[in-house]
C-alpha cells in the first residue's frame, strides 16, 4: 500500500471528523433525520439518519474529500429507537457516479448488520477498497420499525500519482545508452490502471537478443506477451489474466521476474510462469508505458495505444511518474498529463426477473453488456394499431421481430456472439419506410428492412422487460428477460438522464440497480478444474467436462479408478485401462497396460523394450540410451510410491566388454532413475553395492569379480536381474562404456517397470471403541473439497470424520442402518446431504463405499451404488470452507457418536491417510481389517471358493473348470486325431485315507457316485457327425453326447444292459456351425436334464431295478465305434464331470499322477464367449485413439506383449469311464488344430502342417462375434 509508512496502522476513523455536507441520501425522513446525523455512537439530530420511505431504493452515501484507504466498515441503528438495518449493500466509487459493489469472496454482497439500535457492528474488508465515496444500500431492516443507520468507516490516506493517456501519447523510461543493460535477478513492475476503452498496450520493454515483454488490454482482458523476434518472431508466449477490466475503475497489476520465473498479479489473482530458457534471461534496455510506438521500431504485432489512466507507475520501486514530471530519464511522447480526466457514464443493471425500463420516446441507439444467450433488449407497440415490436437477443444474435395477431409481420436479425460480456451498440432506426438495425457500429452487422406499414412507436418504450401487472396491455413479454447492463441510451437522439430516471423524475422503472454496472466475471478465475471449460450466464456458471477425464459441477473428480488393484476389484480383467493415480489431484490420467493375474500387475511401457545389439565403433567410447515411458516423471512417482512392490529387469549380454568394472575399477556401464543420480549396481544387487546379482549370491561365473562380464572374456557371457529397489526406479537411461576396443561386443535391454499391489487401497483402520478416533492435520479443502471410503460396520450410528473451524465445520456421518448423511457449513448456515438405501441395511458387515463431494456449485454424496444426492449451494453465498480444529477419523472431538467398524482406503481430495500407521499408536484402534469374501466373494465365480487374505482375498478355483484371478477363464484346447490324454481315478480306499487333500487336489482325487452324474462341457466345431462325450462303465452302461449327420445334438444313455440305449434329440437348430455351445447334462436317479445354447431343457425318466449290473461286456456301440474311428476336429472348453476337470488337469497340471498326455496339447482361447482379444474393449477406449504416443512412434497395442502365448491345440475328446471294485479310469483322445486367434487384431495364416482351417467363417469376424453374445447370453 502507498497509503501509510512501513509499520503505521491503516484503521484510523475517516466519517466522525466530516461536515455534514459530505452527506447524501435518497430521501430523509425530516431535517432532523438527515443523512449528516448518520455518525456512529453521535446522538446528534434524531440519532441517526433515516428516509422517507423504507424500501430497497434509498442509499446513504459518504464523501470522505479524496481518494482513501479503506479497510472496515461499521454500522449502527438509529439511536433511541426500533429503526436499524439488518443487511445491506456496501458501494465505491472515485466520482460519486458509476459505482462499483463490493463483494466478499468475489461472491457475496450483502453485509450482515445490526439487530438492534445500540450495538455497533464491524466489518473489516478482506481486500481494501481505494475510493472517494461510499454508498450504503439496505437490504433488510427491523420489520417493526423503519431503516435506520449511522456509520463509520476506517482506514488512512492514501498516496496517489497519476498520467493520463489520451490514446496517442506515451511515457518512454530508457537507461543510460552507454551503460549496459540491466540484467537482475529480480525485476518487478506494478501499477494501477483505469481505461476508457477495452484494448491498448499499457506495457512495452524490449532488451537484448530482440527480447520483448508486452502488457496488453484485449477486449477487457489483460494479456502478457513474451516474445524473441522483432519482425521474424522465433519464440513466443502468452499469458492471459482478469476480465472485465474496461469498468471504469481502478485494477492492480504487478509483474515480477525471479530468474526464470515470472508472477503475474491482476487484482487478486496470481498466475506463476514458467519462462522457457529461449526467453530468459531477460536484459532490459528499455521500457514504454501506455504504447508501443515510442520504442521508434515498429512491432510485427503492433498494437493501440492506451486510453486511460496509469497510477502508482513503479519499475523496482522508482517511481515512473515522478521521474517524468521532473523530466528525468523518462521521456514523453504525445498527449500525457498527470492529472486523471473521470468519464460522465450512467449504466443501469437490469439483475432480475421484475427488471425493466420505460421511457417516452421513439428512434434509439443504446450500449448493452450480458453474459446470457437470449433476453428482451426493447418492446413497444406500434401506432395505429399496427403490431408490436419486439427487439430481444437471441442464440446471441439481436433479432427483431414485429407481431400482430399472433402472425410475424416481420423479421431481422443481425450479430453474432453478443454475449461475451463486452459492451454492444444496437442502433434502431426507422426512415422513409426503411427500418434498419445496426450493430457495434459495423456495416457487416446491419439488417436492413422495408415494412409496408409505419414502425413509429406509441407511447412508451420498455427496456429489459415488462411491468408485473395482470391489467398492463402496453408491453408484454414472450421471451427471456435481459440481464445485464445497458448505457449511452438515446431516444429520439437525446441522451436519457438516468439520475432523472433514477430520481422518478422521467419514465418509470423497477429492480433497476441506477449508475453501476453490475456484471461480474463468474469464469475469472475459473472454478472449473483438470482443463474444464467455462462458461456463464448472468447468475451461475457452468463447466463442459468433456475429454478431461474428470466430472462433477466443478470437473473435480476423477471418472477413472486409482489403480489396476481398484479396477480389478470391480471384477474387470487384464486390459488397458485409464489409470488416476491422485484422483482429484493435480496428477493426470494415463492409460495403463493392467495384468490381472493372481498379483495385479500395472505395466508402464517405454520405448525401447527390445534387445539392443552394440559393437565397437571408432570414436565413440559410450552409448547412450534414454526411455521415454508412456507415464510422465510424476505420474511415475506417484504409481510407484503408491504399489507394493515395483520391478524392472535388466540385462547385459556381453564379450570382451565389461560392466562394473568389479571388483575395485570404476564401472564402465551406469544407469540413472527417478533420483537423477548415478547408479552402479545392477539387476538382483542393492544399492551402493557395485556388484551384478551373482555377486551377491556368490555364483560369478569368476568369484574376483562381482559380474560375469567384468571377467573380460571371449565368450559371450551375461548379467541379469531384477531392480527393486523402487526409490531408484524406474531407469531413465543407461550409459555402456566398455564398448570400444574391436574385439567389444554388448547387448542390453530394459524391460517395462511391472508394480503391483495398492497400498492406499487396502490400508485400514478397525474401531474398537466409541470414544477413540485418529486425528490428523486440518482439511484444507476451501473451494473443492471430496471425501471418499470404505466402510464396513455392525453398529447402527456413528461418526467416520469430522473437521471443525470457528463457525464452518465438514462432517460425514452413518445416521441410521440406512442413512448416510454428509454435513456442512461454510458460512451460509447448516446444509446437509442424505442418501437413503432404502430399506437396504449398511451395518452387514459387508464393505461400502461413500463418496462426498462439496464446492462453489453443489454438494453431492453417493453410497455403493443406490442413487446419489445432491444439494445446490445458494447464489452468491459464502464459498469458502475455513477450518481449523484437527480432522478426527473415526469419531468427534467431544469423543460423542464414535463410529464402531472398519474404514478404509480415506482419501481427502485425492490424497490417502495412513489409517494404519497411526493405529499403531493409538488406543483403541487397530491396524488394518479382516474379512473382505463377505464383500468381494462374488467376483469369485463358476464355483470358486472365496480364500481370505490379510490385504484381500483371492478365489480358489480347484474346484472349478475354469481359471484366472476369479474362475472366468475358459479352459479350452482345439482337438485333432493323435493326441490324447488319460485320466485315471484313485482307488475308493485311497479316497478315504486322503480326505484331508487340499484344494487343487480336490479337482483332480474325486470320488464318483454313480447313483448321478453332472456333466458340462462347450463346444465348437463344424464336424457333422461327431462324437463329442462317451462314458462307459466297465458294465454296458454309457452316455454318449453326439452330433448326428445333420449337426443336431443326440444325446444317448443306457443305464441297463438288458435294454436298447435311450437316445434323445434336442430340437436346437444345426449346432455344427463354428459357434461356441454350452451343454449341460444332469442325471439323478433315472431322471436327465439336458440343457443347450438357449437353455432348453428336457427330461427323460427311466425306469428299471436296482439290482447290480455284473456281466461284463467288452463291446462297443456300433454306431459310437464309427463315430469314434471318425476322430474330432474342433473346440472343446471348461469340460466337468462331476467334481472332476479332466480339460484343466491335463492342461495345467500335465505332470500329475492321474493324467497322462500323448502327443501335443496346448491351451487356446477358443472357448472364449467373445474373440480372444487381451484388451476388454468394454473397459478402454479404441487402441487407435492412442498410437504413436510411445517415444518411437510405435502404437501401445504393438508395444505390450501378452504374457500367455497362443499356442493352440484342437483336441477331440472321448471319455471312457471304467468301473471296477478297485479303479475308474476316464480317458481323452484329442484332436489338434492350431489356434485361430493371436493377440494381434488380424488373420493367423495356418502352419505349414496344418490342415485347412476347418471353420467356415473366421471367429474374430464381426458377424461371429455378434451371434456368439447373442448365444451366450440368451
Amino acid at each position: 500500500s502507498n497509503s501509510v509508512l512501513s509499520g503505521d496502522s491503516c484503521d484510523g476513523p475517516l466519517v466522525s471528523s466530516l461536515p455534514q455536507s459530505s452527506f447524501r441520501s435518497s430521501s430523509q425522513l425530516s431535517n432532523s433525520h438527515g443523512p449528516g446525523f448518520a455518525k456512529v455512537n453521535r446522538r446528534d439530530g434524531a440519532g441517526g439518519w433515516a428516509p422517507v420511505e423504507s424500501n430497497k431504493y434509498q442509499w446513504l452515501e459518504v464523501d470522505l474529500g479524496v481518494r482513501t484507504e479503506i479497510t472496515a466498515v461499521a454500522t449502527q441503528g438509529r439511536y433511541g429507537s426500533s429503526d436499524w438495518v439488518s443487511s445491506f449493500l456496501l458501494m465505491f466509487s472515485d466520482t460519486g457516479r458509476n459505482w462499483k459493489q463490493y463483494r466478499q469472496e468475489d461472491s457475496i454482497g450483502a453485509f450482515t448488520g445490526n439487530s438492534n439500535a445500540d450495538s455497533v457492528v464491524q466489518f473489516k474488508l478482506q481486500q481494501p477498497v481505494f475510493a472517494r465515496f461510499l454508498r450504503l444500500l439496505p437490504l433488510d431492516w427491523n420489520p417493526n420499525g423503519r431503516i435506520g443507520l449511522r456509520l463509520e468507516a476506517y482506514g488512512c490516506p492514501y498516496k496517489s500519482d497519476v498520467a493520463s493517456f489520451d490514446g496517442s501519447g506515451c511515457l518512454l523510461y530508457r537507461f543510460s545508452p552507454n551503460t549496459t543493460p540491466i540484467l537482475t535477478a529480480k525485476d518487478s513492475i506494478s501499477l494501477k490502471f483505469k481505461t476508457l476503452q477495452n484494448s491498448g498496450t499499457l506495457i512495452h520493454t524490449e532488451g537484448q537478443h530482440d527480447r520483448s515483454l508486452t502488457l496488453e488490454l484485449h477486449k477487457g482482458i489483460l494479456l502478457l506477451h513474451l516474445r524473441k523476434g522483432t519482425v521474424l518472431i522465433t519464440s513466443h508466449m502468452v499469458v492471459s489474466l482478469g476480465s472485465l477490466l474496461d469498468d471504469l475503475h481502478w485494477h492492480h497489476v504487478a509483474i515480477e521476474r525471479v530468474s526464470g520465473r515470472v508472477n503475474f498479479t491482476v487484482d487478486k489473482s496470481t498466475q506463476q510462469i514458467q519462462v522457457p530458457a529461449e526467453l530468459s534471461p531477460f536484459e532490459i534496455n528499455e521500457i514504454s508505458f501506455g504504447g508501443v510506438q515510442c520504442h521508434g521500431t515498429q512491432m510485427v504485432l503492433s498494437r493501440r495505444n492506451f486510453h486511460g489512466c496509469l497510477e502508482n507507475l513503479l519499475w523496482n520501486e522508482v517511481n515512473v511518474n515522478d521521474l517524468a514530471k521532473q523530466h528525468q530519464k523518462v521521456s514523453i511522447t504525445g498527449n500525457v498529463t498527470f492529472t486523471c480526466a473521470e468519464p460522465v457514464s450512467v449504466p443501469v443493471t437490469f439483475a432480475g426477473a421484475q427488471s425493466f425500463l420505460q421511457l417516452p420516446g421513439a428512434a434509439l441507439h443504446l450500449q448493452f453488456r450480458t453474459w446470457n444467450r437470449a433476453g428482451l433488449l426493447l418492446t413497444f407497440d406500434l401506432q395505429q394499431q399496427v403490431g408490436s415490436l419486439w427487439l430481444y437477443l437471441s442464440e446471441t444474435r439481436v433479432r427483431l421481430q414485429i407481431h400482430k395477431a399472433g402472425r410475424i409481420l416481420l423479421d431481422a436479425v443481425t450479430g453474432f456472439g453478443l454475449n461475451d460480456g463486452q459492451w454492444h451498440s444496437v442502433d434502431l432506426t426507422a426512415r422513409r419506410g426503411r427500418l434498419t438495425i445496426t450493430v457495434d457500429k459495423e456495416e457487416s452487422s446491419t439488417a436492413h428492412a422495408s415494412p409496408s406499414f409505419p414502425v413509429v412507436s406509441g407511447n412508451n418504450l420498455f427496456f429489459g422487460g415488462c411491468p408485473d401487472s395482470k391489467n398492463n396491455q402496453e408491453c408484454r413479454n414472450p421471451f427471456n428477460v435481459f440481464q445485464g447492463c445497458m448505457r449511452h441510451i438515446h431516444v429520439d437522439n437525446n441522451a436519457v438522464d438516468l439520475i432523472k430516471v433514477q430520481q422518478m423524475l422521467i419514465g418509470n422503472y423497477s429492480d433497476l440497480q441506477i449508475d453501476m454496472c453490475g456484471i461480474i466475471d463468474r469464469c475469472s478465475p475459473s472454478h472449473c478444474e483438470h482443463g474444464g471449460r467455462c462458461t456463464q450466464s448472468w447468475s451461475t456458471f457452468h463447466c463442459n467436462c468433456s475429454n478431461t477425464g474428470y466430472s462433477g459441477a466443478t470437473c473435480h473428480s476423477s471418472v477413472y479408478e486409482q489403480s489396476c488393484e481398484v479396477y480389478k476389484h470391480k471384477g474387470n480383467t487384464t486390459g488397458l485401462y485409464y489409470i488416476d493415480v491422485d484422483g482429484s489431484g493435480l496428477i493426470k490420467p494415463q492409460l495403463i497396460y493392467c495384468n490381472m493375474t493372481d498379483k495385479t500387475w500395472m505395466v508402464i511401457q517405454h520405448n525401447n523394450t527390445e534387445l539392443t545389439k552394440l559393437k565397437a565403433s571408432s570414436g565413440i567410447n559410450q552409448h547412450l540410451a534414454y526411455f521415454n515411458y508412456s507415464a510422465d516423471a510424476e505420474q511415475l512417482g506417484a504409481i510407484i510410491t503408491q504399489a507394493e512392490h515395483c520391478e524392472q529387469e535388466v540385462v547385459y549380454h556381453c564379450r570382451k566388454s565389461r560392466l562394473l568394472n568389479t571388483p575395485d575399477g570404476s564401472p564402465f556401464t551406469w544407469w540413472v532413475g527417478r533420483t537423477d543420480e548415478p547408479q552402479t549396481y545392477w539387476g538382483g544387487a542393492v544399492p551402493g553395492s557395485q556388484q551384478c546379482g551373482c555377486g551377491l549370491q556368490g555364483n560369478c561365473i569368476d568369484s574376483d569379480h562381482y559380474c560375469n562380464c567384468d571377467a573380460d572374456r571371449k565368450e559371450w557371457a551375461a548379467d541379469s536381474g531384477l531392480l527393486i529397489h523402487k526409490e531408484n526406479l524406474p531407469v531413465r537411461w543407461v550409459v555402456v562404456g566398455d564398448i570400444q576396443r574391436p574385439e567389444s561386443e554388448a547387448a542390453y535391454r530394459v524391460s517395462p517397470l511391472r508394480c503391483h499391489g495398492d497400498k492406499n487401497f487396502w490400508n485400514a483402520a478397525f474401531f474398537n471403541k466409541e470414544t477413540s478416533y485418529l486425528h490428523f492435520p486440518t482439511f484444507h479443502g476451501e473451494l473443492s473439497a471430496d471425501i471418499s471410503f470404505l466402510f464396513k460396520t455392525t453398529a447402527s450410528s456413528g461418526v467416520f470424520l469430522e473437521n471443525l473451524g470457528i463457525k464452518d465445520f465438514i462432517r460425514v456421518e452413518l445416521s441410521s442402518p440406512m442413512e448416510v448423511v454428509f454435513s456442512f457449513d461454510v458460512g451460509n448456515g447448516p446444509f446437509e446431504v442424505r442418501v437413503e438405501t432404502g430399506g437396504m441395511a449398511l451395518n452387514d458387515n459387508r464393505w461400502h463405499r461413500v463418496r462426498a463431494e462439496r464446492n462453489v456449485k453443489e454438494a453431492s454424496l453417493c453410497v455403493d451404488a443406490f442413487p446419489g444426492a445432491t444439494q445446490k449451494a445458494p447464489a452468491d453465498g459464502h464459498i469458502h470452507l475455513q477450518l481449523n480444529s484437527q480432522l478426527f477419523v473415526g469419531g468427534t472431538a467431544s469423543r460423542m457418536k464414535g463410529f464402531l467398524g472398519c474404514i478404509r482406503s480415506l482419501q481427502l481430495n485425492g490424497r490417502t491417510l495412513d489409517l494404519e500407521e497411526r493405529a499403531k499408536i493409538t488406543p483403541g484402534v487397530s491396524p488394518g481389517c479382516p474379512g473382505h469374501c463377505s464383500s468381494y466373494g462374488h467376483l469369485c465365480q463358476n464355483q470358486a471358493r472365496c480364500v481370505e487374505r490379510y490385504n484381500g482375498f483371492s478365489c480358489d478355483c480347484g474346484l472349478s473348470a475354469y481359471a484366472g484371478p476369479f474362475c472366468q477363464r475358459e479352459v479350452s484346447a482345439y482337438f485333432k486325431p493323435g493326441t490324447s490324454v488319460q485320466y485315471t481315478f484313485k482307488e475308493p480306499y485311497e479316497l478315504t485315507r486322503n480326505t484331508s487333500t487340499q484344494s487343487q487336489s480336490s479337482s483332480i482325487y474325486s470320488d464318483l457316485t454313480l447313483r448321478g452324474e453332472n456333466v458340462s462341457f462347450s463346444f465348437r466345431t463344424t464336424q457333422s457327425p461327431a462324437l463329442l462325450l462317451y462314458i462307459c462303465s466297465y458294465y454296458r452302461e454309457y452316455l454318449a453326447v453326439l452330433l448326428n449327420r445333420n449337426g443336431y445334438l443326440d444325446v444317448k444313455y443306457k443305464l441297463q444292459n438288458s435294454r436298447d440305449a435311450e437316445v434323445f434329440r434336442t430340437s436346437i437348430r444345426n449346432l455344427a456351425n463354428g459357434q461356441l455351445h454350452r451343454v449341460s447334462i444332469r442325471r439323478i436317479s433315472e431322471t436327465v436334464s439336458v440343457q443347450v445354447i438357449y437353455f432348453v431343457t428336457i427330461n427323460v425318466t427311466y425306469t428299471h431295478s436296482n439290482k447290480d449290473i455284473l456281466s461284463k461286456s467288452g463291446e462297443l456301440d456300433p454306431e459310437i465305434a464309427r463315430l469314434n474311428s471318425l476322430g474330432f476336429s474342433g473346440c472343446l472348453s471348461v469340460v466337468q464331470f462331476n467334481s472332476i476337470t479332466p480339460l484343466k488337469a491335463a492342461l495345467l497340471y500335465p505332470n500329475t499322477n492321474p493324467v497322462i498326455v500323448t502327443g501335443p496339447l496346448a491351451e487356446s482361447t477358443c472357448g472364449s464367449s467373445s474373440p480372444a482379444n487381451p484388451y476388454p474393449a468394454e473397459t478402454t477406449h479404441p487402441l487407435s485413439d492412442h498410437s504413436g504416443t510411445l517415444g518411437t512412434g510405435e502404437p501401445i497395442v504393438n508395444a505390450i506383449k501378452s504374457d500367455s502365448a497362443l499356442i493352440g491345440g484342437v483336441i477331440a475328446v472321448v471319455i471312457f469311464v471304467i468301473l471296477s471294485a478297485l479303479a475308474i479310469m476316464v480317458r481323452f483322445l484329442y484332436r489338434r488344430k492350431e489356434t485361430f486367434h493371436s493377440q494381434e487384431p488380424k488373420s493367423i495364416k495356418p502352419e505349414a502342417d496344418s490342415p485347412e482351417y476347418p471353420f467356415h467363417s473366421e471367429p474374430t469376424s464381426q458377424n461371429v462375434l455378434s451371434e456368439n453374445q447373442k448365444e451366450y447370453f440368451i
